[in-house]
Formats: C-alpha cells, sequence, structure tokens
C-alpha cells in the first residue's frame, strides 16, 4: 500500500505582514502533481490544516478545494493538530467518510481504525489527533495519566483491537528528540515531549507538528511543512514524504523534492554593497522573501522602504554591528527551552525577594503551572 504523508499545511498563515495563500495554493497544486504522478492508495494529512482555531474563510475555501481534488485521486486521512479546532476538523465527517474522506473525530476515549486493503492483506489506520494529559484523563481518571507520554500509551492503549497484520498511526505531537523549528508553538521546558515507545506496534507512525522533515525512529517520521514558515528553515529541503508498505515488515520511505513559488533567503552585509546592481542581478532575491542583516555601524533612516525598492518581500531585518552585539542577551537564545517553568518562576522570585521558594510554595506554584499547560 502507497502513501503519502503530508502535515501542517497551517493554511491562512502570516508571516510577518505577509499573507501565505498565495504561496500555499500554489504548493498544494505541486502536492496534487505529485499525488497524480504517484498514484498512491491514501493520502494522510498529520494534523494543522489550519494556523488558527478559527481559520479566514479563504484558508477554507482553499482547504475545500484541495481536499475535492485529493479525493478524486485517493482515500484521504485527515487529524487535527494543536492549531485546529477539533471540532471543526471533525464536522461532517460521517457523512465524508462514505466518499474516502475521513475526518478525526474529536477525542472521545476512543480510537477505532479504519481498514483498507490490498494484495499483501489488510492495513488499519488509527487517527489520533493532538492530545494532552487532560483531554485522555477525562476518560480514563483511574490511570495515573501525569505526562504527555502517559497520555499517548493510555489512548492507544485502550484502541479498538484489529485483525489487520499492519498498522499506521497518523497523530500529531513532538516525539522526545526531534529537532524543531522557530515557527512551532514550544512548550517550556519540553513538558509536551513524548516518548517514542509510546508507539511501538505500528508498522508506520505518520507524524506531525514538527516542521523539519526528519526521522525520530524506526519507521516514524515528521514529514514536515510543504512551505517555510520561518528563516530557522530557510536552508531545509521541504518535500512530500511517500511511504510503500508490502507484506508485514517491509516499509521503504523516500521523499519527493517541493519547490516553492518563493523561497526563504537570507544575507548580510552593508547597506551600499547589497542595494548595487552588480550584487542583486542575475537572482531572484527581487520575489523571494528576505531577511536582511545589515552591518553598518549607524542605523539607516527608513531602512525598510528604501531596501524595499530592490528587496520587495523583505519580511525581516536586523543589524549585526558592535552596539548590537554589546546589546545580547546574556542567555543564549534557544536557552530557554531547556529551562522548566517551575525553574524560571523560582529563579524570578529568588531574585525578587532575596530568598528561595518554601517547599509550600513550591508545590503550590508546581500545581498552578500543570493546570495552565493542561488547559491551554
Amino acid at each position: 500500500m502507497k502513501l503519502v504523508h503530508l502535515s501542517d499545511l497551517h493554511l491562512g498563515k502570516r508571516v510577518g505582514e505577509f499573507s501565505m495563500l498565495e504561496d500555499q495554493k500554489y504548493i498544494l497544486s505541486s502536492v496534487l502533481g505529485i499525488v497524480q504522478s504517484e498514484r498512491p492508495d491514501a493520502a494522510v494529512i498529520a494534523g494543522d490544516v489550519y494556523d488558527k482555531s478559527v481559520p479566514s474563510a479563504e484558508a477554507v475555501e482553499l482547504f475545500d478545494d484541495f481536499l475535492v481534488s485529493l479525493s478524486s485521486l485517493c482515500r484521504v486521512f485527515v487529524i487535527s493538530g494543536n492549531h485546529d479546532s477539533p471540532e471543526r476538523i471533525a464536522f461532517g465527517g460521517r457523512l465524508m467518510a462514505a466518499e474516502g474522506v475521513y475526518m478525526s473525530p474529536v477525542y472521545s476515549g476512543a480510537l477505532d481504525p479504519v481498514t483498507l486493503s490490498d494484495e499483501w492483506g489488510e492495513v488499519a489506520f488509527y487517527m489520533l489527533p493532538f492530545i494532552k494529559p487532560t483531554h485522555v484523563r477525562r476518560y480514563y481518571p483511574d490511570d495515573g495519566i501525569e505526562t504527555y507520554t502517559d497520555a499517548v500509551r493510555v489512548a492507544l492503549a485502550h484502541a479498538a483491537p484489529t485483525d489487520a497484520e499492519r498498522k499506521v498511526l497518523v497523530t500529531h505531537q513532538f516525539v522526545t528528540g526531534a529537532e524543531r523549528s522557530e515557527s512551532e508553538d514550544i512548550s517550556v521546558g519540553g513538558s509536551d515531549n513524548v516518548d517514542a515507545s509510546a508507539f511501538a506496534g505500528f508498522d508506520y507512525v505518520a507524524l506531525g507538528h514538527i516542521h523539519r522533515p526528519q526521522n525520530v525512529g524506526k519507521n516514524m517520521r515528521y514529514c514536515g511543512t510543504p512551505l517555510k514558515y520561518s528563516f530557522s528553515e530557510a536552508k531545509q529541503d521541504k518535500s512530500v514524504t511517500v511511504v510503500e508498505l508490502r507484506e508485514k515488515g517491509s516499509v521503504t520511505v523516500r521523499t519527493v523534492p517541493l519547490v516553492p513559488l518563493r523561497e526563504m533567503r537570507e544575507i548580510k552585509g552593508r547597506y551600499a554593497d547589497l542595494m548595487l546592481k552588480s550584487y542583486y542581478e542575475n537572482t531572484s532575491y527581487g520575489e523571494d522573501y528576505m531577511h536582511i542583516t545589515l552591518t553598518d555601524e549607524e542605523d539607516i533612516p527608513d531602512a525598510v522602504r528604501k531596501l524595499r525598492v530592490v528587496y520587495r518581500n523583505l519580511m525581516k531585518l536586523d543589524y549585526d554591528n558592535a552596539r548590537t552585539r554589546a546589546a545580547a542577551p546574556e542567555l543564549a537564545a534557544g536557552g530557554i527551552d531547556t529551562v522548566s517553568p517551575l525553574e524560571l518562576f523560582s529563579d524570578f522570585y529568588e531574585k525578587q525577594n532575596g530568598s528561595p521558594m518554601s517547599a509550600e510554595q513550591e508545590e503550590c506554584m508546581r500545581s498552578v503551572i500543570e493546570k495552565i499547560w493542561e488547559e491551554q
């Protein structure tokens, strides 16, 4: 059985002041071309269909057009991610299932597979939308669910059994060890980590949530976003993941490149040098999304407007000079991700009050933080 694995479309997303809808429409057209060429049995979309839980009308219209075209080529499985409204993704799912489009229902403690067949037998598809410990604890209060790993393990443990030899899981979680990008939502201290062992027993795990394409275990993969949504992704190669499951134990994974309408590029230098025709001619810098870092020691008045005469899609402007380097924060970028919320608050409390929190205060704060994370 051949699958096309997609995720994190983030339809309707804006990067800075720029709407990505035109770029998204272009890349989804490219995806459809790949699907037509590959002729898969099914396509899976592993969450974050939209960028907001209440998407714009334009974003909904774009996904509607894409889903109609995609479903004419193969079966389609769609789950909700942390950016989606589970109820909106689930709407009409029971009607669409009759047409081979399977939308994940809102998690209700049950997980029923959809079974497809090919020449090697049956493949059971389990769709597990983005879940938090509080979602699962509601249905299984006696299972000792404290962490995201606990939540996933319990949810899968209570999934309906199947006679199919081969099983595919479509889910949207952060697997411990996966490499993030700036455009993702980050839980400080890694509180949303799920250990890869929680997904044992599946022949392929189609993951969504992380924007960088990568494998995180045997036959467990993030396909990544079809477009670049931050300059931390500027050097990434975006693609569609194609998976082939033959007889039990035979799984092959490959990628088909995606070429965007506009690239994301980063350049650095003095203003006068970057504005020389000899620097930018015969490049696509005039159309691409640009991050420019100026090295001039003095700020250039009205720099963004002036630079956009040449670099029309300038998204981000920085300076790198003696002044900005001297003002750099003591905490290195990204270092905060390794510190838990409780540690951050404890450090803040001690600096403000000149003494550490008591054991009772620490326990109270721990409970507050856990409640906040569960309700987000």
